[in-house]
């Protein structure tokens, strides 16, 4: 129980550092946010659970395929607001954005070989 309460603790630091360093330098927070952070720890997490070279590279690999339909969120999102589409809306339009792209993904990579 409390390797699950070390874990959501170090997750949640991770979220309010980068809030923090964003609220004064807005790109350093952004670069924070960009690093592969909360993937390496989830890695690191798994294979403590279940050191398995096999599932590793399976999980790191799908890892990789399923960040790509995020990527679109980071541009919609800015240019929404700069058109004056409010916060929330474009947040949740962004977010709504990522999941169709997602749910592609899903629908889409098996066909094309990926192990998703």
């Amino acid at each position: 129980m409390w390797q699950l309460a070390a874990k959501a603790l170090l997750s949640g630091a991770l979220i309010v550092a980068i809030a923090e360093i964003g609220k004064r330098l807005p790109t350093l927070g952004a670069l924070i946010a960009s690093l592969p952070l909360v993937s390496v720890l989830g890695m690191m997490f798994l294979w403590h659970a279940r050191p398995d070279a096999e599932n590793m590279a399976v999980h790191a690999e799908a890892t990789f395929w399923y960040v790509l339909p995020s990527l679109p969120m980071f541009l919609a999102i800015p240019f929404m607001l700069r058109h004056g589409v409010p916060f929330w809306l474009a947040l949740a339009m962004g977010c709504a954005l990522t999941i169709v792209l997602y749910l592609a993904m899903m629908q889409i990579g098996p066909r094309l070989g990926l192990k998703l």
